[in-house]
């Protein structure tokens, strides 16, 4: 068996269950929006990890980071990109049992015995009223059985909540650190 954590959208910000969360994974797919190269460092701490470029990964850090990759696990191809509306393939003409994506912060999963799409959600600050998430999936005898995990982490403390808007991670990570300087924590 094969145990892989699926995020995106983190915006510069890893929850601080994560790390615990995801730490007996054998892979981490990351579907975009990583924000800085920073938390791609930690997150191959944890496990290898394939990741694609998300719409806010812009800059020389993200220049390598590609739009669409195939990761190859468990004699299974899973097709991985961040916005499911660039998707110029046809995953099952082309033997892809799964695609997994990012973009629109909003956890999925359709499953129809042929072919497996996968939005793991957001796990990076909350957006509207969607859900701050994740996703495990397990390759277990040939099958692929996918899980939403809600995060319990309360990341959007730091953030302002009179107004929904999505911060980019340069703002987030800012905010945060006003909130920390304010509660008198040495930084």
């Amino acid at each position: 068996m094969i145990t892989i954590a699926v995020l995106s959208a983190t915006y510069g910000l890893l929850s601080p269950e994560i790390p615990n969360a995801i730490k007996d994974i054998d892979h981490l797919i990351h579907a975009g929006d990583l924000g800085n190269m920073e938390i791609l460092d930690e997150l191959n701490g944890i496990a290898p990890t394939s990741i694609v470029r998300g719409n806010v990964d812009t800059g020389a850090w993200a220049a390598s980071l590609p739009c669409n990759t195939v990761v190859d696990l468990a004699m299974h191809q899973l097709y991985v990109l961040h916005d499911i509306d660039t998707l110029d393939v046809n995953p099952q003409a082309a033997g892809f049992p799964a695609v997994i994506y990012g973009h629109s912060h909003q956890p999925e999963i359709n499953d129809n015995d042929i072919l497996l799409y996968l939005n793991s959600g957001s796990i990076g600050p909350r957006r509207f009223t969607l859900p701050v998430s994740y996703a495990m999936q397990k390759i277990n005898d040939g099958s692929l059985n996918p899980k939403i995990m809600h995060s319990k982490s309360n990341i959007e403390q730091y953030l302002p909540t009179h107004s929904p808007c999505r911060l980019d991670a340069t703002g987030a990570l800012l905010y945060y650190v006003s909130i920390l300087l304010a509660e008198g924590d040495d930084l």
